[in-house]
C-alpha cells in the first residue's frame, strides 16, 4: 500500500468538486481530485447555469469558455413552472445559460488540467481517518489500495456521499412521496407546440393531472429534447430501478399521443422529491459541499448552481487556512454562510411542490400565485431566490449598504477610462476599489492576496473604499473622512 501526501483531497469530479479544485489550485494549494468513475459519463444531467453562477464564472474568466459550449440563452427562470423574470436585478447576465452538466464538467476539467491538476479517475474512496493535524484517505484503484494524507478532505461525492456517511453526519429531511424521470430523446417528429429553441420557460412544462406532470426542453440538436415526466403523489417500489426504454416510450405516448415516436433514447434516469440537508458542513478537517451536503427536487433549476456556489464560497477560505493566514474562525464561516442558503433552497423547493394542482382549491391557489408572480416586485423576489442573485451574507461591525452584497460588475471609472471590475478577480485575490491610495495598506493587512484599483468614484455616498472577497462579496468599507 502506497502513501502519498497533499494539501487537500476532493472526492467527486462533478461541477462542485471541479470548481472547488480549480479555486484551490488557483490559490496555489496542492489538491488531488479522486473520482470513482474511470471516465466521464457524458450524460447531460443538469441543463442550466443561473445568473449568479454566470457572474461567478466571469470573476475567474471562465464564462466565455462555458458560453462557447452552451446552446441556449433563456430569458427567464421559473418557480413551480411559473415563469419569473430577472429584469429587476442589476446584473450583466439576466438570463440562464442552457448547457448540459457534462459540458460544464468537461470545460472545468480542461481548465484544471491546464493548472497542472488532473482528476484521478477510477479511484474509489474506501474510508478515512482524521486527527488534529491531518486526514488520511484510503482509496482503491485497479492497482490496489493507496493511502493519501492531506490537511483537509472535502466530500463533493453526491447524494450517497461516502465522506458524509464516513463522518456519521446526520442527513435529516423527508423522503418525499413522488418521483420524476428525465430522458434525452431524439424525435422522428417533434410533438406539436414544442419549442424548437429554448428561449423561455413558458410552455416548457405543465401538469397533466392532479399530481402528474410533463415537459419538453430542446437541447440544441434538431429533434433532440429533454423529456421530463413524473407523479408527485406516487413512486415506484424501487426508486433505483433502471428506467427502461419501453417505460419512456409509453410515457411519451401517454403525454403526446401516437405521433410522439422517437428514433433514439440516449439516456434516462429517475429522481426523487426527497429533501435532505447535512446537519453540519464541517467536522474537524472534513467538509461537505454540493449534493453531499444537500439534496432536493430539481424545481427551479437550482441544484448544480447551489453546488458551484458552495465551491466558490469554500475555495478561498480553505486556501487561506492551508496557507496559514486564516484559521478556524474563517473556515467556520463556510457553514455559517452556506448552510442557511441550502436550507432556504430546500424551503423554496417545498413551496414549489406545494403549488402542485392536486385539487380545486390548490388549482385556484396556483392561479392566484401565477397572477402575483407577474408583479415586478414578486417576480424579482422569486427570481432572486432561485438564481442566487438575492443572497446577501451577514456581516458584523460597521453597517454599510455594500457589505455582504455581490459585485454587480458594472463599469467603474479610472483616470485612464472605464474598466470592468470582474477582470480584477481572475487570480482569485481580494479586490480593493478605492478613491484614495491611503486605504491600500489597511486593506492589505486584512487580505494578504490583494489586487487594488484606484477609481474616480464609488456608487455609495461618503465611501472611499470597498473590499471584495475572492467570491465577489463586499466585506469591508472605509468612509470618507469628515472635512
Amino acid at each position: 500500500m502506497h502513501n502519498l501526501g497533499t494539501d487537500v483531497v476532493v472526492t467527486g469530479a462533478g461541477p462542485t468538486g471541479l470548481m472547488l479544485a480549480h479555486e484551490l489550485a488557483l490559490a496555489g494549494v496542492d489538491v488531488v481530485v479522486l473520482e470513482r468513475h474511470p471516465e466521464r459519463t457524458g450524460l447531460s444531467k443538469a441543463l442550466n447555469l443561473q445568473p449568479r453562477t454566470a457572474e461567478m464564472l466571469e470573476l475567474r474568466g471562465l464564462l466565455d469558455g462555458v458560453e462557447a459550449r452552451s446552446y441556449a440563452t433563456v430569458q427567464d427562470g421559473h418557480f413551480a413552472m411559473i415563469p419569473v423574470g430577472y429584469d429587476g436585478w442589476d446584473t450583466r447576465f439576466p438570463f440562464q445559460l442552457g448547457i448540459p452538466q457534462a459540458a460544464v464538467e468537461g470545460f472545468l476539467e480542461e481548465r484544471l488540467a491546464a493548472q497542472g491538476t488532473k482528476v484521478m479517475r477510477g479511484s474509489e474512496v474506501v474510508d478515512f481517518v482524521q486527527d488534529k493535524d491531518s486526514v488520511t484517505v484510503r482509496y482503491r484503484t485497479d492497482g490496489g489500495e493507496t493511502r493519501l494524507r492531506a490537511k483537509f478532505l472535502v466530500g463533493c461525492d453526491g447524494s450517497r456521499s461516502v465522506v458524509r456517511k464516513g463522518l456519521g453526519m446526520g442527513f435529516p429531511g423527508v423522503d418525499g412521496e413522488g418521483f420524476g424521470v428525465v430522458a434525452d430523446v431524439l424525435f422522428d417528429k417533434t410533438p406539436a407546440g414544442a419549442q424548437k429553441q429554448w428561449r423561455t420557460m413558458r410552455n416548457i412544462g405543465e401538469p397533466t393531472g392532479e399530481t402528474t406532470f410533463k415537459g419538453l426542453i430542446p437541447l440544441g440538436e434538431p429533434g433532440l429534447y429533454r423529456f421530463v415526466y413524473g407523479d408527485r403523489a406516487s413512486r415506484p417500489a424501487d426508486m433505483r430501478s433502471t428506467v427502461t426504454h419501453d417505460e419512456v416510450r409509453q410515457a411519451l405516448h401517454d403525454s403526446y399521443g401516437e405521433s410522439a415516436t422517437v428514433s433514439e433514447i440516449r439516456w434516462a434516469s429517475r429522481f426523487s422529491d426527497a429533501a435532505r440537508q447535512a446537519e453540519h458542513y464541517r467536522a474537524g478537517r472534513v467538509l461537505l459541499a454540493g449534493d453531499a451536503a444537500h439534496i432536493h427536487f430539481p424545481a427551479g433549476g437550482q441544484g448544480l448552481n447551489l453546488g458551484v456556489q458552495d465551491a466558490m464560497n469554500l475555495g478561498w477560505k480553505l486556501a487561506a487556512t492551508v496557507h496559514g493566514w486564516a484559521g478556524d474562525d474563517l473556515l467556520d464561516t463556510y457553514e455559517a454562510e452556506r448552510h442557511p442558503v441550502g436550507a432556504q433552497v430546500l424551503h423554496n423547493v417545498a413551496a414549489q411542490l406545494g403549488l402542485t394542482p392536486r385539487s380545486h382549491e390548490s388549482r385556484a391557489l396556483r392561479a392566484v400565485f401565477a397572477d402575483l408572480a407577474a408583479l415586478p416586485e414578486v417576480s424579482r423576489y422569486l427570481s432572486g431566490m432561485v438564481s442566487g442573485l438575492g443572497i446577501r451574507y451577514e456581516t458584523y461591525g460597521t453597517s454599510h449598504a455594500a457589505l455582504g452584497t455581490r459585485l454587480t460588475d458594472q463599469d467603474v471609472l479610472t483616470d485612464t477610462g472605464p474598466i470592468r471590475p470582474s477582470t480584477l478577480f481572475h487570480n482569485g485575490d481580494f479586490v480593493l476599489l478605492t478613491t484614495t491610495p491611503a486605504h491600500i495598506d489597511a486593506a492589505r493587512s486584512q487580505a494578504p492576496r490583494l489586487t487594488t484599483q484606484l477609481v474616480t468614484e464609488l456608487p455609495w455616498p461618503s465611501t472611499e473604499a470597498v473590499l471584495y472577497r475572492p467570491d465577489g462579496y463586499a466585506c469591508w468599507t472605509a468612509p470618507t473622512p469628515p472635512r
